[in-house]
């Protein structure tokens, strides 16, 4: 079952709760914001895979919204779907340049978002029912394991979450304080001395299957993830 979050943004009450009710069958966890200024207050606490933007809103047009979060590097890799009345082929392409991943015309049956959904989701990397492989190392996010070669590793809640992150970012260094913004979530206030802390516990796991080069220190920048070992 699906286990993504997403956050609706929609002003209309009863187009938001239709919505949030269909989502929540489906097995999604649901955000509800009826404007900007709630969306960007749940996007910093609750980090949702994806957003469903509505074009109108009272306080900023969806789109502004929109290209504002893809300018912003804490969001720019959320995927966003645009909801709106809009039909002209020139709206369409003002919001996908505007950064969203899709354009979903009202009226639309539920069937057809859920499954524009996980369509926008299995592109940006974010479904969570996805098994990452890299190397020797699998993670298996629906059965929440990973394992070397095989070989189950048994990791921590906050070790999977680290090792999550980085093994569907590969390649790409983050600093502690990104980290910090993205596993652990914005509003918790610990030290960046913790990042170091677990990413000394997954080495220690991963060193088992010989994967601990895996996780790499880039020095006065961060860590990265990359199985093609130690630069």
């Amino acid at each position: 079952m699906a286990t993504n979050k997403i956050l609706v943004v929609e002003d209309e009450a009863p187009i938001r709760e239709m919505i949030v009710f269909h989502l929540s069958r489906a097995g999604y966890e649901t955000l509800e914001a009826a404007d900007c200024r709630s969306a960007r207050e749940l996007l910093a606490d609750e980090r949702p895979d994806l957003a469903l933007v509505d074009w109108m809103l009272p306080d900023m047009s969806g789109l502004e919204l929109t290209r504002q979060l893809k300018r912003d590097k804490d969001n720019d890799e959320l995927a966003i779907i645009m909801l709106t009345a809009r039909a002209d082929e020139f709206d369409k392409i003002a919001g996908l340049e505007g950064g969203a991943d899709d354009y979903v015309t009202k009226p639309f049956s539920p069937r057809e978002l859920i499954a524009r959904i996980q369509a926008v989701l299995r592109r940006s990397g974010s479904d969570n029912d996805d098994t990452v492989s890299s190397g020797v190392l699998t993670l298996d996010a629906a059965g929440h394991r990973v394992s070397a070669n095989g070989t189950e590793i048994k990791l921590g809640p906050t070790e999977y979450r680290l090792l999550k992150f980085l093994m569907t970012h590969p390649d790409r260094v983050y600093s502690r304080s990104q980290l910090l913004d993205r596993v652990w979530g914005a509003n918790v206030y610990v030290e960046e001395r913790t990042v170091d802390v677990h990413v000394r516990r997954l080495r220690k796991a991963l060193a088992a299957e010989a994967a601990d080069d895996y996780i790499q220190t880039v020095r006065g920048a961060g860590y990265r993830f990359s199985s093609r070992g130690s630069q």
